[in-house]
């Protein structure tokens, strides 16, 4: 299956937030990690952009859009086995929540999750 097909496969449902900027991001981190990785991290930016932490809540359908998108990219990282990524993408998303609720600064998501990548390498 092309590396094209394979996305498709896992972006059912998401088709609007891959054009908002997924698409985008899935290319960023493209440069940086395999295929799987690099659509787990941009599923994560997309998720937390969709849930708008730290702003005003979401209406419904976004921030089931962006759940979607967080468990997606938790089950893309189960499949890599990589117990590394999925603890750092975890401690990512984490440090960034805790965050926007009024807790430490965190760096930019970003940052975090390419820190990760390489760490894994």
């Amino acid at each position: 299956m092309s590396e094209r097909a394979e996305i498709d496969v896992h972006l059912r449902g998401l088709e609007p937030v891959w054009e908002e900027g997924m698409g985008d991001a899935y290319a960023f981190y493209r440069l940086r990690a395999p295929a799987e990785v690099a659509l787990a991290a941009a599923m994560v930016e997309s998720g937390l952009q969709l849930q708008r932490l730290g702003g005003q809540a979401p209406d419904a359908p976004r921030l089931l859009l962006g759940d979607l998108c967080l468990a997606r990219a938790s089950r893309l990282l189960a499949e890599t086995r990589d117990q590394r990524l999925q603890v750092g993408f975890a401690q990512a998303v984490e440090r960034t929540a805790a965050a926007a609720a009024g807790g430490p600064p965190a760096p930019p998501l970003r940052d975090l999750l390419t820190a990760t990548i390489a760490d894994a390498r």
